[in-house]
C-alpha cells in the first residue's frame, strides 16, 4: 500500500497543470502568428519588388521605343498647314508630338508612318498613347477601321515633352521650348520627362534627331546643310 501511494504521488507530480497548458498554448499561438506575419510581410515585399521591377522594365521599354522612333524621324510632311500652306513635318506641344518615321515591318507594313504620341489624363493618372497612320505624298491616310490608340504606358503622375532647336540670332542651340513653333522643320533635340505616381522621377530622356538639319528655311530636303 505504501508503494502504491508513492507511485501515485510521483505520477501526479510529473503532470502539467491547466495553467501551464494554457500558457504553452498561448505561446504557441503567438509564435505561429508571428511566423505568419513575417511570411506575409516577406511575400508582400517580394510582390511589390516584382511589381516595381516589371514597371521599371515597362518604362524603360517605352523610353527605348520613343528614342528609336524619334531618332528615326524624317523630314517628311504629314499634312499642310492651315493658312500658310507650309508642309507640316513636326508638331510639338507639351502633351503631344507628331512626326513621320519609317515603321519597321514587324510593327506594320513598313514605310513612312505618322507617329502621333499623346499624353492623356483621366482619374488622376496619366498615360501615353500612340496613333500610327500611313503617310503618302505629304498627307496622312487615316485608317478607316478607326483603330484604338496603342497604350505605351499608364499609371504615371505626369509626363511632358519639350523641344530645342537652333537660335536664330546666335546660330547655336536655343533654349528648351514647351511648343515647337516651326512645324515645317524638325527640332534638334526632344526631351521626355516621366514622373511616377509614387513621386519618383525617371531620368530625363533627351533624343537627338539626326535628320533635323535636312531642311533649311523650309525650302527643301537634303542630306545636310544647304
Amino acid at each position: 500500500m505504501a508503494f502504491s501511494r508513492s507511485g501515485g504521488s510521483a505520477a501526479k507530480a510529473s503532470g502539467f497543470t491547466l495553467v501551464e497548458v494554457l500558457l504553452a498554448t498561448v505561446l504557441l499561438a503567438a509564435g505561429l502568428a508571428l511566423a505568419f506575419a513575417t511570411l506575409s510581410a516577406a511575400s508582400q515585399t517580394a510582390t511589390r519588388g516584382e511589381s516595381l521591377a516589371a514597371r521599371s522594365e515597362r518604362v524603360r521599354a517605352v523610353e527605348g521605343f520613343l528614342r528609336k522612333r524619334l531618332a528615326a524621324a524624317r523630314p517628311i510632311a504629314f499634312s499642310t498647314g492651315q493658312g500658310n500652306a507650309l508642309p507640316q513635318r513636326f508638331l510639338g506641344e507639351p502633351e503631344r508630338m507628331r512626326f513621320v518615321a519609317d515603321l519597321p515591318d514587324y510593327l506594320g507594313r513598313g514605310g513612312p508612318y505618322s507617329h502621333d504620341v499623346r499624353i492623356q489624363r483621366s482619374n488622376g493618372t496619366t498615360r501615353i498613347e500612340l496613333v500610327l497612320d500611313i503617310v503618302s505624298a505629304g498627307e496622312t491616310i487615316e485608317d478607316p477601321r478607326q483603330r484604338a490608340p496603342e497604350l505605351l504606358v499608364e499609371g504615371l503622375a505626369s509626363a511632358r515633352f519639350r523641344y530645342r532647336g537652333l537660335d536664330a540670332v546666335s546660330g547655336g542651340l536655343g533654349a528648351w521650348q514647351d511648343r515647337w513653333e516651326t512645324s515645317d522643320r524638325l527640332p534638334l533635340l526632344v526631351e521626355v520627362t516621366f514622373t511616377d505616381v509614387g513621386g519618383g522621377t525617371w531620368p530625363t530622356l533627351v533624343v537627338a534627331l539626326p535628320q533635323a538639319l535636312g531642311i533649311e528655311n523650309g525650302r527643301g530636303i537634303v542630306g545636310g546643310r544647304r
